[in-house]
């Protein structure tokens, strides 16, 4: 019983160590890559380990690129993946640009692949032309009908500005930028539907590409629809806008002759009680000629018969008025 113990002990402690030789020393993976002719050895992979980068994934990668013919190291392939990249996708890219007989070097694939881009769907893209559909474009021609245009632009990835060159939605604003421009320099929306392979060469010819990571191949024009009349639209806005400014001035008129009638009525009035107040002071004045010996009684007596006078006349003018006035009733 006492014999056992370490029996058990030295058993455990031997299979301990065997997991950690395997984990430390993969030599399944070490023998794949010996009858595939790539020479890793056991101290690359142990430096790996201890680098905590995964064996597997640089000696597969570096199997398929030697069978692919191509040359790269374990320490470049650990490089790139020390600093966050996709070995195996920069492989795969490598491989299908040298069969598609384009120049891309390791550097500028791990270069695109650091920079965030997928650097083996760039190559595809390369190899197979991407179309690339942009939304509705409105646009109004010169005689104020819209259109609305969709395109196909078909783009082909430019290996050599993937790196800090522009992407999809640069070329699709600078498209549908080219399609309102196009489309404004046209003198009739009949023109543009006419001839539509017209928007497609004057885009075309402006270089949208530059500075982008595509190349465009061809620019197309799918569809073309007839929006809203906007010229008429904007005439009726400014009609209102014309009327509303009119009645508007119309009102200020109005209120300026309000005021000036206020004012004339205000006037007359005050006119009137001018004349209320001299008319109040002429009793005053007739005494002050009496007592100064200016107006004499016969004089007074003569200005009452006159005053009488033309009373009698307004009151008799005034009897006629209404006695003509009575028949016609």
């Amino acid at each position: 019983m006492d014999g056992s113990l370490p029996l058990l002990l030295l058993v455990f402690l031997g299979i301990v160590g065997l997991f950690i030789f395997f984990y430390f020393i993969p030599v399944g993976l070490w023998i794949t890559a010996v009858f595939a002719n790539v020479r890793v050895t056991i101290g690359e992979l142990i430096g790996m380990r201890i680098r905590k980068v995964p064996p597997s994934v640089i000696v597969n990668s570096l199997i398929t690129a030697t069978k692919a013919g191509l040359t790269v190291t374990t320490r470049e392939l650990e490089t790139h993946y020390l600093a966050g990249g996709n070995v195996p996708n920069v492989i795969r890219a490598l491989i299908s640009a040298d069969k598609a007989n384009i120049n891309l070097s390791f550097k500028q694939a791990t270069a695109i692949d650091l920079a965030g881009r997928d650097v083996f769907e760039a190559v595809q893209i390369s190899v197979n032309p991407k179309v690339i559909t942009t939304p509705k474009v409105a646009a109004v021609a010169a005689d104020g009908i819209q259109l609305i245009a969709v395109a196909r632009v078909t783009v082909r990835a430019n290996i050599q500005q993937l790196v800090g060159g522009a992407g999809e939605d640069t070329i699709l604003a600078r498209v549908g930028e080219g399609i309102v421009t196009s489309i404004g320099s046209a003198k009739s929306h009949k023109e543009v539907l006419e001839n539509p392979d017209k928007i497609s060469k004057v885009v075309l010819s402006r270089g949208l590409d530059a500075g982008t990571a595509f190349e465009i191949l061809s620019i197309d024009i799918a569809d073309v629809d007839v929006g809203a009349n906007i010229g008429a639209k904007l005439q009726i806005d400014q009609a209102s806008a014309d009327l509303k400014v009119a009645e508007a001035k119309a009102e200020e008129r109005r209120a300026m002759a309000v005021a000036l009638e206020q004012e004339m009525k205000a006037k007359a009035q005050e006119a009137r009680a001018n004349v209320i107040q001299a008319e109040a002071e002429i009793p005053k004045a007739i005494s002050q000629a009496f007592i100064a010996g200016h107006l004499g009684v016969m004089d007074y007596y003569r200005m009452q018969n006159i005053q009488s006078d033309t009373e009698m006349r307004q009151s008799i003018s005034g009897a006629g008025k209404d006695s003509t006035s009575g028949p016609k009733e």
